[in-house]
């Protein structure tokens, strides 16, 4: 195929040593299957700020790190050094975050190389070595759906052990190989002790898992694991190997099942607007 403009710097410098296929495309980043150092991997091209379509991005900022105060001042003001400042940080934090997580034993992507907005990580594949497919793509019987759900609960643990919180996790965040689940797109991961948001983000990525997986094992929907999670996160007990029970003891409530029906059907409305913007993606890729 044609190489993509990004990515010409790159085969320049023999990081990619061809562009095979695309994958897919986003209004976050478009992802190139490629050959890099002789292994097939992915190449993820961030798209420039104007052209995504992530919303409130200001929620996600809060609490991170920048280099000085000019970069700080700049950022506040949204000149275009400051936007740029902004786009870099963006980027850094999921290049950033992979590294940290894969380190933890989370599952992600391993890193290889970040050079000029893109993002050169391991493909994740299926037995057939074909790009693996994301969760929301994959038939599920209520074991497997718990076994996924306990990994990823797992991994949200160890997530927040590192300080940190995913943001936006959901089945369209998650690929799912022949060992389980695996998770991906960080730009928008927040550090839990910075940002004043991080236990609310942090319920409804996990709350995104439960109704998720509450459709093939429904006990899960009554489930309170952000809560329980937080709660020993606040007080200092929260560790890689925790035993969590999916209860909060310290909160006693009737199970409103006229809420979760809701919570249910949202993500479903949820899940076709998602599908549809990236069917219409795809077709916009092809013409």
């Amino acid at each position: 195929m044609k190489v993509p403009k990004r990515l010409e710097p790159l085969i320049q410098e023999g990081l990619v040593d061809e562009v095979l296929y695309a994958l897919k495309s986003g209004k976050e980043a478009a992802v190139y299957v490629v050959r890099s150092e002789g292994v097939v991997r992915c190449a993820k091209v961030y798209k420039e700020a104007k052209q995504r379509g992530f919303h409130k991005q200001a929620l996600y900022r809060e609490g991170r790190q920048v280099r000085n105060s000019r970069q700080a001042r700049a950022m506040a003001k949204g000149s275009r050094y400051g936007r740029q400042e902004q786009e870099d940080v963006w980027q850094n934090t999921e290049v950033d975050a992979l590294y940290r997580l894969a380190a933890a034993g989370v599952r992600v992507p391993q890193p290889y190389h970040f050079i000029d907005g893109v993002l050169l990580m391991q493909l994740i594949t299926d037995d057939e070595g074909d790009a693996a497919p994301r969760l929301d793509d994959v038939d599920l019987s209520p074991d497997q759906a718990r076994v996924y759900h306990a990994s990823l609960i797992a991994d949200v643990v160890k997530m927040l052990c590192i300080g940190l919180v995913h943001g936006d996790l959901s089945e369209f965040n998650v690929l799912v190989d022949p060992q389980g689940p695996v998770i991906i797109d960080l730009p928008q991961a927040v550090d839990a002790a910075a940002n004043n948001h991080a236990s609310w983000m942090l319920a409804r990525d996990v709350n995104n898992l439960a109704a998720y997986f509450g459709q093939f094992a429904p006990e899960l929907l009554t489930t309170s694991y952000a809560q329980e999670i937080w709660h020993l996160y606040e007080h200092g007990h929260l560790t890689p190997d925790v035993t969590l029970t999916g209860h909060f003891k310290g909160q006693h409530q009737t199970v409103d099942l006229d809420a979760i029906l809701n919570e249910i059907h949202e993500a479903e409305v949820e899940a076709m607007r998602r599908k549809l913007a990236i069917a219409q993606g795809e077709k916009s890729d092809v013409s």
